[in-house]
């Protein structure tokens, strides 16, 4: 089929934006490290039943050492550490702004693919990444007193947000190292009947990372009792169902598949979608105004992230 990873990527959009509005309802009412417990927890449950049911093994069988090893780290960064930054940005200035921010995530896979892969940063790439950021900049700046630019957002919220692209984009190229060294541990003789689900084993590993990295936090916060409290926050719970479907689970699977059959860079572009998507269900649910300097910027943050691969 002509451009399903183009496709895929489309649909990881949509389920990254439903994920987002879930994650920000969750997070205030769970707490961040709770929230991400629960989340990593079932959805490496979720992930250890999928490949039971379609590989007859509740885990990646054939993933060696060095596929570990990737895919832990990419846990680590992307799981623990970006989505600690994101979640946070969800309290401090919303999804619909912490969804903003991760536009930076492809300048951020450039550079971490520039600097471990050697991958060319040209001129292209820095003229992408700058209107990425004007984008980014004309949303979140404005006039202040004295006719003076300042930040129209908390800088604790807007540094959450540029760790949260950072470790999304850093963990996506640990990722796809991670899933390269897992097919080529894959005999070529099983390759074929399995490859579509290798992208769900990689996640997988990445889920073992960031449960341990949340939960030892979490116990190390002496907020372990926290677990069993949020059981009867029932909104709260089911928005981290729906996080957990809508992210960790299918969401971040699928965007491991995308890039197997299409560039990494252009399955981030078109994912990158989500800051446009998620304005109307941003103001229905919380509340968030639209301004046209908000638009503006978040098409200019997308198109910035396109210009990665167009030009």
């Amino acid at each position: 089929m002509s451009y399903i990873g183009e496709l895929i990527s489309l649909g990881v959009a949509f389920l990254w934006t439903i994920a987002a509005l879930a994650s920000e309802e969750g997070s205030r009412r769970l707490g961040v490290f709770v929230m991400n417990v629960w989340r990593m927890g079932l959805a490496l449950l979720f992930s250890m039943v999928l490949m039971w049911l379609t590989l007859g093994q509740p885990y990646p069988v054939y993933a060696g050492c060095e596929a570990w090893l990737w895919l832990l780290l990419s846990g680590v960064v992307g799981y623990f550490f970006g989505d600690w930054c994101l979640f946070n940005s969800y309290l401090s200035i919303g999804s619909r702004f912490g969804q903003l921010f991760m536009t930076l995530a492809p300048m951020f896979a450039a550079l971490s693919a520039w600097v471990m892969l050697g991958q060319t940063l040209s001129w292209k790439a820095l003229l992408a990444m700058a209107v990425t950021l004007s984008g980014i900049a004309i949303s979140i700046l404005g006039r202040g007193q004295g006719h003076k630019v300042s930040l129209q957002l908390p800088t604790k919220g807007i540094l959450f947000g540029i760790g949260a692209g950072l470790g999304q984009g850093v963990g996506l190229v640990l990722s796809k190292i991670g899933l390269d060294h897992y097919t080529a541990d894959v005999p070529a003789d099983v390759l074929p009947a399995v490859e579509g689900f290798l992208p769900f084993g990689s996640n997988l590993i990445r889920c073992v990372a960031g449960l341990f990295c949340f939960s030892l936090w979490l116990v190390l916060r002496g907020e372990a009792p926290k677990m069993k409290s949020s059981l009867h926050e029932r909104r709260g719970m089911l928005a981290m169902l729906i996080a957990v479907f809508s992210g960790p689970f299918i969401g971040v699977g699928f965007s491991l598949m995308a890039v197997q059959y299409t560039a990494a860079g252009i399955a981030s572009t078109i994912m990158a979608m989500t800051p446009i998507l998620i304005l109307l269900p941003s103001r229905w649910l919380f509340h968030q105004p639209i301004t046209a300097k908000g638009v503006l910027g978040a098409i200019i943050s997308c198109i910035g992230v396109s210009l990665f691969f167009l030009l």
